[in-house]
């Protein structure tokens, strides 16, 4: 994979991107008209993220702190939504790290089309995501299913350098997450 990232971070992940002929993939933000085909990735990977609705969309684009697209052949294949302490964001899983950590960068939802797994997309965007927060905070914060069990995503993590700092269960008992964070070197 040819990996392109636009913005202030192209310079450290083109130096650790991996080449395969054929397959070049940019990262950069996502625009508004590629907001329906976001959704659709998004509705392909639940119940591993929460389902949204268009107006939710929009919202992130509006106030996230990231929200960037990989991009295969110009098209968005995958894509990664996140947010600072302080954002306007209802979500219990927010509000437990908001709680007990003044300062991160949480990753709410990530999504790969299934055209486009196995290549690498997911690392790369937590690769961006990163390097953009490397300087502003002290740690990454994100979520995986317990119940139901997300396995893969959970082995991905612990690849990625995130340990398990505690778990709730949500939605009226229907769901456990695990609650993970990668503390950054400063």
């Amino acid at each position: 994979m040819r990996l392109a990232i636009t913005g202030p971070c192209a310079l450290a992940h083109n130096r650790r991107a991996a080449y395969h002929p054929g397959m070049p993939t940019v990262i950069r933000d996502v625009l508004p008209a590629e907001l329906p085909i976001v959704l659709a990735m998004n509705d392909s990977a639940v119940p591993h993220v929460n389902r949204l609705d268009l107006a939710q969309l929009q919202k992130f684009h509006a106030e996230a702190a990231y929200f960037r697209v990989a991009l295969t052949d110009g098209e968005p294949v995958a894509f990664l939504v996140g947010l600072r302490p302080g954002a306007d964001y209802h979500s219990p899983n927010f509000h437990w790290f908001c709680a007990r950590y003044p300062d991160f960068a949480y990753i709410d939802r990530v999504a790969v089309s299934e055209a486009a797994r196995r290549r690498g997309l997911g690392a790369a965007l937590y690769r961006d995501f990163e390097a953009a927060f490397a300087r502003l905070c002290p740690r990454l914060a994100c979520e995986v299913n317990l119940r139901p069990a997300n396995e893969a995503s959970m082995q991905f993590h612990r690849r990625m350098g995130f340990e398990q700092v505690g778990s709730q269960t949500i939605d009226d008992g229907a769901k456990e997450v695990a609650m993970l964070i990668k503390n950054l070197a400063r």
